[in-house]
């Protein structure tokens, strides 16, 4: 972790877990299978959680993938066979909610809401956004650069043309 330059913030801060902050492909796909576990065991949720489920439950497809015994944690989703990843999917629904809740990157909120109107569903307008997000993603992993945030707002605006 980076050494913090404000004292204050140093001692305020407290140590998270590595995981928390960039958790691994298992992590994160254990994340979505225990968190789908619960909820079928009516077991309380927890902050994020909550969040993930809304999402579990938009997409019925998964289910049966998130209750098997073998439940892909170790499998390789190949996108050139034609395979999508559902735990990306699902981390990048997960993404986009984060994002149009706190209006980051600033306007997505806005966009969302004009997207909603132009959609045939709230579920329709988050996989416009994701297909952007997505493209964002792509291109800043293959350009080894951070995202472009006006390039990933750009695409969502030329969804609403």
């Amino acid at each position: 972790m980076a050494e913090c330059r404000n004292s204050r913030l140093t001692s305020l801060t407290p140590n998270p877990s590595p995981a928390m902050f960039n958790p691994s492909r298992e992590d994160v796909r254990r994340f979505f299978i225990e968190t789908w576990r619960k909820y079928r065991a009516r077991a309380p949720l927890e902050g994020l959680e909550k969040t993930a489920l809304e999402v579990l439950l938009l997409h019925p497809e998964y289910h049966a993938l998130l209750e098997s015994e073998d439940n892909k944690i170790d499998l390789d989703f190949l996108p050139e066979a034609g395979e999508l990843n559902p735990f990306l999917h699902l981390s990048l629904h997960l993404a986009l909610a984060e994002q149009i809740s706190i209006d980051q990157p600033r306007g997505i909120h806005g966009l969302h809401a004009q997207l909603l109107t132009h959609a045939q569903s709230d579920h329709d307008a988050l996989h416009l956004l994701l297909e952007c997000l997505g493209e964002t993603v792509w291109r800043a992993q293959r350009d080894h650069s951070a995202p472009d945030e006006e390039a990933y707002l750009d695409c969502i605006r030329r969804k609403l043309r």
